[in-house]
């Protein structure tokens, strides 16, 4: 092409000016990119400040937790030394000094402690440093007199500080009012103040709140423990204006406010900003530079029309150039002159259709011999068709080459008349194999998707109809019986249900293995199936558990009936290879009040309880459910949550039960005893609420409490000259399969060697058990005794002794009792006692009800005694005077 089209073509593309329709383009493209950046700025904003608050939430949860356990702590630490004092009210300033002496220590934050009998400062520890707050009266010191007459006239501790200390530095005075009892009417009289400080900086510092690596900066506010007071004691006020996250310290009277930030504030810039800013950009980039080249093309488009409309006449000179664009594209041309029947074909049309270059192709011949037979019928009439209409030619065919191998052309064609009134149809053909296969392997993959998409739903239907049905019986499952109980417009909605349970069930399947329960279980359906009408349904809604709904209505005569049929039904035995299984059944019956719009939620719950009723009296009944279950429930709750109170009331306190040496009839040590301080039935033993406690999971915090106050009534005996050598506490055995069992006796104070603990039940040791072996030698080391309670009625064998190696076996009273009239129960006992000594073992009798008793285990060689022909258990207070008084050898 002449240099001079290039420049006139080059010119016409600089002077075409941008089309209103790419400026717009641009400019939506540009307006959606800002919008995309906006908003992925803001989320990812958003995301960060999230993330940073639930940071700051975590670290100040855990400093929270850490200032509620140390202040907490501590209070509960000076408790005891009020109770203390409640009792012995002429406390001097010596026993004052060594009982504080065992609070204030590296494990408590307190700085000193204070006795005021009659709101006048007397008492004191430590008293080096504190000279001046003796002789302090609180009734007429202004800045103290508020805080200790709030204390006496609630009859509370109370909490106030920080405050400015006359000792130098800031501290929180717990201030405990101490009352005692009037021997002769029982009434209460004001002893006077306990003011204990706890020191402000160590409480702070060992909080973690001074810690310089803590990556919050925090503020407390609440002066006094008031809620009320918006005041920061702790930290920078600014803090609270800076949108901190929140939280709250629970104190004995009060609570605390503590806000927490970021150290250096909240940061509103994400690290990653600039990162999500550059890929935005580059998102941008790839979005408006293909729609402005585009943009550019459709106007260079435009330009080039214009521009060949203008050179009309130079379409001549342009044919050889066109040429070379075919021979590129590799598009073969054709020609048929309709008035000669000349074909012309180039070189790129032999190529397509394999033809020899010493082959004639001037003949119509030459291309329909090459045509596929099946092919060639279709592909001549679309030809003569566009001849004869004088119209455009398009058709797809196959052509067969010299190696037999076949090629799909598309061949596209045009009559026209030339400027001398000669008739042609010029075409052109390429090669469109790729296209057919893909199509080819596209219409399968279609077909493939179609069948897999019916496969798929015939999946989804069977994996519905297995979710809802049980796979060995084919019964529904629980999710059926969901499903018909809790959708309010399911049909046929349960008006009545029989849940049924197997008895000895897992007998038959642990003795015959699994396949003879599959065998039970699918025998049980089969015979409920035969009891149910069709209107009825029949669920398996556990491993031995069946349910009969009932949709129609019902009365209790026909449901008895039922069961009773199916009771019997179920009695008869089951052969299964060459064995007779008998398992019977026990099923618990709810009628649904149907005057209600949701009673589908509690008919299967009505049916439980039931069950259980029909299962605790002797199985293989029946029960319907009634108030009186429901009330029973109710009890049980009530029980529930009075528990739940007596422990945040610290109403569980021990009482005490002494051990006397068989012989010589001294005291050898006491067992403590849980009891709970009903405030309206008065002193409960633990038959009344120990089942109940457990199944709460708070027995091992109720044997904690236990454990703490009997330390801390051991203190007292100390101090009041009392000499109790060992104490033992009861402990249950999962407490023992506790791995935190040792950290949680972290902190406690006593003496090795007088302090063990007691099996709550009987357990099987026999097996081996790591955890448990690790445990037992960590107490050891700890100078903690283990004893075995109850032997002789559980599962403690000789093996479990060996492996166990207990320091004292107690003997159960029932085994005890009898043999001031048994002979053989006797000889019992000897051989139990026998059994200790030949171990080692010291051992203890309970139940001596009588001095016969004690004569006689003393004659059999027993160690200890305990039971009520000496004492009964009791509380510390009797306790102190019964020791005192000797009263045990004045029943010897």
């Amino acid at each position: 092409m002449p240099k001079t089209f290039f420049s006139r073509i080059g010119a016409s593309h600089i002077l075409t000016r941008p089309s209103l329709a790419s400026v717009a383009a641009i400019g939506i493209a540009l307006a959606v990119t800002i919008a995309a950046g906006i908003f992925a700025e803001v989320q990812n904003r958003s995301v960060h400040l999230q993330s940073a608050r639930a940071n700051v939430a975590e670290q100040l949860g855990i400093v929270r937790a850490r200032l509620e356990g140390n202040i907490n702590s501590n209070l509960q630490l000076v408790r005891g030394l009020v109770a203390l004092i409640a009792t012995q009210p002429d406390i001097d300033q010596d026993q004052f000094g060594r009982i504080s002496s065992g609070l204030i220590g590296n494990h408590s934050q307190l700085r000193n402690v204070a006795g005021a009998p009659d709101l006048v400062v007397r008492l004191m520890y430590p008293m080096t440093g504190n000279e001046k707050a003796i002789g302090l009266d609180y009734r007429k010191n202004e800045q103290q007199r508020d805080a200790a007459l709030r204390a006496v006239n609630s009859g509370e501790m109370v909490l106030a500080g920080p405050v400015d200390l006359l000792q130098g530095g800031k501290g929180f005075v717990g201030r405990f009012p101490v009352f005692t009892e009037n021997d002769d009417d029982g009434t209460r009289r004001l002893w006077g103040l306990v003011a204990a400080v706890v020191d402000a900086d160590r409480l702070y510092a060992d909080s973690g709140l001074l810690d310089a690596a803590l990556p919050v900066e925090i503020a407390i506010m609440g002066r006094d423990a008031t809620m009320a007071d918006k005041s920061v004691f702790f930290g920078d006020e600014n803090i609270l204006s800076q949108n901190p996250v929140l939280s709250e310290v629970v104190l004995p009277t009060g609570r605390w406010r503590i806000a927490a930030i970021p150290r250096g504030g909240w940061s509103a810039m994400p690290d990653n900003a600039w990162k999500v800013r550059l890929l935005m950009l580059a998102g941008g980039l790839l979005v408006l530079l293909p729609i402005f080249i585009a943009g550019q093309l459709y106007d260079q488009r435009r330009g080039h029309i214009r521009e060949l409309r203008r050179r009309q006449v130079q379409m001549e000179g342009l044919s050889q150039r066109l040429k070379l664009a075919l021979d590129t594209s590799k598009i073969g041309i054709w020609e048929l002159n309709l008035d000669t029947g000349v074909l012309t074909w180039d070189s790129r049309m032999r190529e397509l259709y394999d033809i020899p270059e010493w082959r004639d192709t001037s003949q119509y011949d030459v291309w329909s011999e090459c045509l596929h037979p099946e092919d060639l019928k279709r592909a001549e009439k679309e030809y003569w068709d566009a001849i004869d209409t004088g119209g455009t030619y398009h058709s797809d065919f196959r052509v067969i080459l010299q190696d037999g191998s076949t090629r799909w052309i598309r061949a596209i064609g045009a009559v026209h008349t030339n400027t001398r009134g000669q008739r042609y149809i010029l075409g052109v053909n390429w090669d469109v194999s790729r296209d057919f296969q893909l199509k080819t392997r596209l219409l399968n993959a279609k077909q493939n998707a179609e069948d897999r998409n019916r496969e798929l739903e015939d999946a989804r239907a069977l994996m519905e109809h297995h979710s809802l049905h049980d796979s060995l019986t084919g019964l529904p499952n629980r999710r059926f019986l969901d499903r018909q109980l809790l959708d309010e417009q399911a049909p046929h909605k349960p008006t009545a249900l029989l849940h049924i349970d197997l008895d000895r069930f897992k007998h038959i399947n642990d003795t015959l293995g699994h396949a003879a329960g599959d065998s039970m279980l699918t025998h049980a359906a089969s015979v409920l199936m035969e009891n149910v009408s069709s209107s009825e349904f029949v669920a398996r809604i556990g491993g031995d558990e069946f349910v009969i709904a009932i949709t129609e209505p019902t009365d209790e005569k026909s449901l008895a009936a039922l069961a009773e049929k199916i009771i019997e039904q179920m009695r008869q035995p089951v052969t299964f290879e060459n064995h007779q299984c008998r398992f019977g059944v026990s099923i618990g019956i709810a009628m649904a009040d149907t005057t209600l719009s949701d009673y589908g939620r509690h008919l299967l719950v009505d049916a439980d309880i039931a069950l259980y009723r029909a299962k605790s009296n002797g199985r293989n009944r029946f029960e319907f459910f009634s108030d009186t279950l429901k009330s029973e429930i109710v009890r049980n709750k009530q029980v529930a949550d009075d528990i739940l109170c007596a422990l945040e009331r610290q109403e569980f306190l021990p009482y005490f039960q002494p051990q006397f040496d068989a012989r010589t009839l001294a005291i050898t040590g006491v067992e403590a005893l849980a009891r709970w301080n009903h405030p309206t039935e008065g002193i409960l033993t633990p038959d009344v609420f120990l089942k109940t406690a457990d199944e709460l999971n708070v027995v091992p915090l109720i044997d904690r409490i236990i454990l703490e106050q009997t330390l801390w009534q051991s203190a007292r005996w100390k101090a009041a000259g009392i000499h109790i050598p060992k104490m033992s506490v009861n402990v249950s055995a999962g407490r023992l399969n506790d791995a935190n069992l040792m950290q949680s006796l972290d902190g406690l104070a006593f003496e090795p060697g007088s302090l063990s603990f007691e099996l709550l039940e009987s357990i099987f040791l026999d097996d081996k058990n790591d955890l448990i072996a690790a445990n037992f030698e960590h107490l050891r080391d700890m100078g903690i005794d283990i004893e075995i309670d109850d032997f002789g009625t559980g599962y403690a064998s000789i093996v479990s002794l060996i492996h166990l190696r207990p320091k004292r076996l107690k003997i159960d009273r029932q085994l005890v009792i009898p043999i001031t009239h048994s002979e053989g129960q006797r000889r019992l006992v000897a051989s139990i006692i026998e059994i200790g000594q030949s171990l080692g073992i010291k051992v203890v009798a309970e139940g001596v009800e009588t001095m016969e008793h004690a004569r006689i285990l003393r004659d059999l060689g027993c160690d200890a005694l305990q039971g009520y022909a000496f004492a009964p258990a009791m509380p510390s207070d009797r306790l102190i005077e019964f020791v005192r008084e000797e009263r045990w050898r004045e029943a010897s």
